[in-house]
């Protein structure tokens, strides 16, 4: 049976979870070279199977990017154990919808995974995996 702390903190998680993607997407679609402020010195972003580390990389990265529109359907989130993280404030967001990307008409279903932390009363990505969800062919 969950007490009413962990309650409490699956709740947080939650409006966090909708808070943070609103903004993340709004900045990814609308003004991606505010994202790098969204991310830590030492993030992780996995880009369809890319790794990229570090938020200068990173911001370089995504700026390299066509311009594109996210549909989010689907948000999710949990809270981390403190203990897995330094006594940080952490959660696990995991975000689907759809993406269309500049000069495509056609929608592409997407899903991305989000570790963010409490940083300074302020959320960061920790680590950051992106993945187009097209059929899988071998």
């Amino acid at each position: 049976m969950a007490t009413e702390s962990t309650l409490k903190n699956v709740d947080s998680a939650c409006e966090t979870a909708e808070e943070f993607t609103r903004l993340f997407y709004k900045h990814l679609d609308n003004s991606r070279h505010l994202t790098s402020k969204l991310y830590l010195d030492a993030s992780l972003l996995v880009w369809n199977g890319n790794g990229i580390n570090g938020n200068a990389k990173i911001q370089k990265f995504l700026l390299d990017l066509p311009p594109s529109n996210h549909y989010v359907k689907t948000i999710d989130a949990q809270p981390i154990s403190e203990n897995l993280m330094s006594n940080n404030l952490s959660y696990l967001i995991q975000a689907c919808g759809d993406v269309t990307y500049q000069n495509e008409e056609v929608r592409k279903p997407f899903q991305q995974t989000f570790v963010i932390v409490a940083v300074e009363g302020k959320w960061k990505i920790a680590t950051d995996c992106y993945r187009l969800q097209v059929p899988y062919s071998t």
